[in-house]
Formats: C-alpha cells, structure tokens, sequence
C-alpha cells in the first residue's frame, strides 16, 4: 500500500550544537506512532531522506533531530532552510514502537542508543509519560546530551568516550558490561550498524531472548 504525502510547511530550526539541530515541520493530517520514522523530501527537489521523528505523538508539529555531516547534501540543506520552505512527508514507516503485548506499559524498557538514534525513545516517552524505562546514550562528548532535562534524571545515563562530562566514562557496550544487564527487561537498541551489532551480540550472550530485543539502523 503505497503511503500518503503530506505537505507540510518548515516552522523552524533550532540550533542544539554546531552540527546538530531540530526542524520543525507543520503537521497536518499526519498520524504516527512513537518509535516510526519518515520521509522528508523538500519540494521541487530529487533528494529525499529518512528521519525518525522525534516529537511525541500528540504534538501539533513534527520535529526532527537531524545530525548535519560532512557529505550530507539534505542535512547541510536543512539546517538552514527558511520558514515557510515548503516541503513533502511521506510515511510513517517502520515497528520500531512499544511491543503489543498483554503487559504493555507495564513492561520494563532498556532504549540504548548512540547520538542521534535518541530520537525515537526521544518521542517514545514523551508520548507515554508513565512508562518505566531507563535510557543509555553514548555520546563522544557531554553536549551532545540532546535534550536530557526531557527523561527522568535518575533513568538516564550518559556515557561519553572522549570525555568524563557524562554519568560513566566509556561506550554503551562498557557500561552494560560493567552495571550489569537487566533480566527482566525489553531492550530496544537504535544506532550505527556496528553499535547495534556489538549490543545485540551481548544481550544475547547474556541470556537476553531474540525477541526482547528490537533494533533500529541509522546511517
């Protein structure tokens, strides 16, 4: 079933560091579940690309946490598109949402994510304020803790590899080896290929079931 485009309209940027910032996008009549992503493609133009969407689902606009890097034509493009530019959404896309199952919210959740693959969970908790969960972000440095005040303090631990700024001094896969996993917990893990790879393979080796465990690739 091919997806619907919704025209949406650029309302803003907001600047988070130098090479990382929010869009927000006008949202129309476009619906989604916490945890999907999109296709965001600037109208009049061939390049499209993938976004999580990071806003909660009852928000009135769509925001995204974009990562601008160095052979990224869009994300360079993006940063400093100018209010009114109009643009295509097409979407949502993708299961990496809360499981549906006879537990539900009551479900423990272990979201594990490096940079910007925090913008899932970002909307995922927002979206469901009662949820008992707890975030591990791998950054390289301290402030690239995007929007932290927005998680409860004590559920999320920053792990920063070249500095000391952040809760545990090292990467995602070192903190997990050294607090311990949680047994009764459903990890999702969102991230570069290698990180979700290297997490994956840990769960597992930890007695951590194949289907208490979801993923989510970003490039």
């Amino acid at each position: 079933m091919k997806k619907k485009i919704t025209y949406s309209k650029v309302l803003g940027v907001k600047n988070l560091t130098e090479s990382t910032y929010i869009i927000s996008l006008e949202r129309g009549d476009f619906n989604f579940k916490a945890g999907q992503y999109l296709v965001l493609k600037v109208t009049g133009e061939n390049k499209a690309r993938e976004y999580s969407i990071y806003s909660p689902e009852d928000s009135p606009a769509i925001d995204l946490l974009i990562k601008e890097v160095d052979n990224g034509e869009v994300s360079k493009e993006l940063k400093y598109m100018p209010i009114g530019t109009n643009v295509e959404l097409t979407g949502p896309f993708g299961f990496f949402v809360l499981r549906e199952d006879k537990n539900g919210l009551n479900n423990h959740y272990t979201f594990i994510a490096t940079g910007t693959g925090i913008s899932p969970f970002h909307s995922i908790i927002l979206s469901n304020p009662d949820l008992n969960y707890e975030i591990i972000h791998g950054v390289r440095n301290g402030y690239e803790a995007y929007d932290s005040s927005d998680y409860q303090e004590d559920n999320y631990h920053l792990c920063t590899s070249r500095e000391q700024s952040g809760n545990f001094h090292g990467r995602v896969t070192q903190y997990l080896t050294e607090k311990g996993i949680r047994k009764d917990s459903i990890y999702y893990i969102c991230g570069n290929s290698a990180m979700v790879n290297e997490v994956t393979d840990l769960l597992e080796q930890n007695g951590i079931k194949p289907e208490n465990i979801r993923t989510e690739i970003f490039f």
